[in-house]
């Protein structure tokens, strides 16, 4: 890299031979649309970049990171902002929202995807054809991201992770070259990129996915009263001891705040609710249901035949951007002790709800039965996930959202692995933590292929991988 002295100029007088290079739109700090284009989804995010590059093509991205590195500057790359790890400050942030190339082959079943689509285009496209991506539980966010972090959603039991479904991956180097990585071409970066953060080694610009045939599924949520949540998380423990792996279930305990656009049923209300999705024929769907039907009749009932264009009415998900703080665990077990904890950190008791979401996912099935060093993703062998999320406009109410977490994790320790699902550590949480997101083994070879890729760190916006410590 040239020295400080050297580095960009981000004047406007700058700005059309900036955009003539990198083939873009260029926005610089004096620029009328910097403050909007340097938001992320997840509001908490204040980032200020030295420059900004909304590249049309996978041309414009390399001219981009060239351009970064004669000019001294690291780079941060990001699609929508939903899991931002480290605010893009003083750099260039590289948006690849413009790269919207889709390709769906039927026969194959297959999909060539542009690294600026979300789920819910991917998604229309491929049920055309009678086949289903493996997204997650909302639709509104990017492919790349959700995927190259491991990709855990409601066909992941059946399927496997959205990951174990890449094919291969087109990307730019941080020497500005294109680079195709895939399990016969690059297989290193590939393996890496695979479960490891694509945007810690490269820009990604396009993956090729598998795609499954789903088209319909008996999936929804049983809302019972917040009453009853020790009652509903201690036989949702019992159900999945047997689901099949078509099943992929939750429970979750969700504060519904009393605002106007909330449905009136469930405004500034608490419920313990049972989601899931099941893939397999509607009549063994219905049969699983009966568990819980038969047993109380919930609140409401929204579980039934559900068309898997529709998958996202099945968490129902923010669209717009929001303000929110999360974090997350594997759990060791859902036993009394630890059903009381989560409830307790949970559900309020006086004021305002600390939380708005806790989730314990079912994971398991055919994510555990792919090979450890098939790619970089860790932990298969971990069945029970914990995602804790609130909604933090502002940094008062982040700080005590982080220490909530902080003492949630310390009296739940002894039911904790001591791992992590990555795609669920937002902010500095998750550089903090990525260790824990990985074997020992994993770990090393992800710092050893971060070495022969990105020695400088041109890409140090994501997890951290050149930490000494392992």
């Amino acid at each position: 890299m040239e020295t400080p002295d050297n580095r960009l100029s981000t004047s406007h007088s700058d700005f059309s031979q900036l955009e003539t290079h990198v083939q873009g739109h260029v926005i610089t700090p004096d620029h009328e649309s910097y403050h909007e284009a340097r938001k992320a989804w997840n509001r908490t995010v204040d980032q200020h970049p030295a420059v900004i590059v909304i590249p049309r093509d996978r041309a414009g991205v390399m001219a981009a990171v060239k351009l970064a590195r004669s000019n001294g500057l690291p780079i941060a790359v990001q699609s929508t902002g939903h899991g931002i790890v480290r605010p893009a400050d003083g750099c260039m942030l590289v948006v690849t929202s413009q790269l919207q190339e889709l390709a769906v082959d039927g026969e194959s079943r297959t999909a060539a995807l542009g690294a600026g689509l979300k789920w819910a285009t991917v998604l229309a496209e491929a049920q055309k054809h009678g086949l289903a991506p493996l997204l997650g539980s909302s639709p509104g966010v990017g492919v790349v991201g959700y995927t190259l972090g491991g990709g855990m959603g409601w066909l992941s039991r059946k399927y496997g992770l959205a990951v174990d479904s890449v094919i291969s991956i087109d990307a730019v180097t941080a020497d500005g070259e294109p680079l195709r990585a895939s399990l016969r071409e690059n297989s290193d970066i590939f393996w890496a990129m695979c479960g490891g953060g694509g945007g810690s080694f490269a820009v990604v610009t396009g993956i090729q996915l598998r795609l499954f045939p789903v088209t319909t599924v008996y999936a929804g949520n049983l809302f019972y009263s917040v009453e009853l949540a020790h009652d509903v998380m201690t036989r949702f423990s019992e159900w999945i001891k047997e689901a099949p792996d078509e099943l992929t279930a939750s429970v979750v305990l969700m504060n519904f705040p009393p605002l106007p656009h909330v449905p009136e049923p469930v405004r500034g209300k608490s419920f313990v609710i049972v989601r899931g999705c099941y893939c397999g024929p509607q009549h063994r769907g219905e049969a699983l249901l009966r568990f819980w039907r038969n047993w109380k009749a919930p609140a409401m009932d929204q579980f039934g035949p559900t068309p898997f264009a529709q998958a996202g009415s099945i968490s129902r998900d923010p669209v717009d951007p929001v303000p929110a703080s999360g974090t997350a665990f594997w759990l060791s077990d859902l036993s009394d002790d630890a059903i009381h904890t989560v409830i307790d950190y949970s559900v309020p008791r006086q004021g305002p709800p600390p939380l708005t979401l806790s989730e314990v996912r079912l994971a398991g099935g055919a994510i555990s039965r792919v090979s450890p060093q098939a790619n970089a993703f860790s932990h298969r062998d971990n069945t029970l996930s914990l995602q804790m999320t609130a909604v933090t406009p502002t940094p008062e109410a982040q700080a005590k959202v982080k220490e909530h977490f902080t003492n949630f994790k310390r009296e739940m320790m002894p039911h904790l692995t001591g791992n992590v699902y990555i795609n669920f550590l937002p902010g500095e949480e998750g550089r903090q933590r990525t260790r824990e997101g990985y074997s020992l083994e994993s770990y090393s070879r992800l710092k050893a292929v971060k070495a022969t890729y990105d020695p400088d760190d041109c890409f140090s916006y994501q997890f951290d991988l050149t930490s000494k410590t392992t």
